[in-house]
């Protein structure tokens, strides 16, 4: 029944323990295997269900990007308030981690570009580059 609209099963079942287990003072429940399906189940639908809504309002706007103040206004239609303030800090703090790390790429990227820069100048003025490019005797 694995259809490619299903969430992955293993996923599913990490949230549900990590979940269950900050609720409980046990720490280790066990979770039925019909359980885990209607989560998944439901959280399926409920995905489903938010991005419609979504869709719709920014279909309303007159655009084709879903865009985050859409899925957070369709939150606020269908009821789900309580869960916008926590994805909008959510939603900041992975900002924040991906802006750290597009900024530690960049970098690379620039170092790369500033090292390509230097071997060219070297090739153009007939130094031999850093590599064995083949201009030289590597036998």
């Amino acid at each position: 029944m694995a259809e490619t609209e299903d969430l992955p099963k293993t996923i599913v079942r990490r949230v549900v323990k990590d979940k269950l287990s900050t609720c409980s003072d046990d720490g280790d429940i066990a979770v039925h295997k019909d359980a885990l399906l209607a989560f998944s189940e439901s959280a399926r639908i409920f995905i489903h269900y938010l991005s419609a809504t979504a869709n719709d309002i920014c279909r309303e706007s007159k655009r084709q990007i879903i865009n985050a103040e859409d899925v957070f206004k369709a939150l606020e239609e269908t009821e789900f308030t309580e869960f916008v303030s926590p994805l909008k800090a959510s939603l900041e703090e992975f900002r924040k981690k991906n802006a750290g790390k597009k900024a530690a790429v960049s970098k690379e990227k620039g170092d790369e570009k500033g090292n390509e820069k230097k071997k060219k100048r070297k090739l153009e003025k007939g130094e031999p580059s850093d590599k064995g490019d083949g201009g030289g005797d590597d036998q």
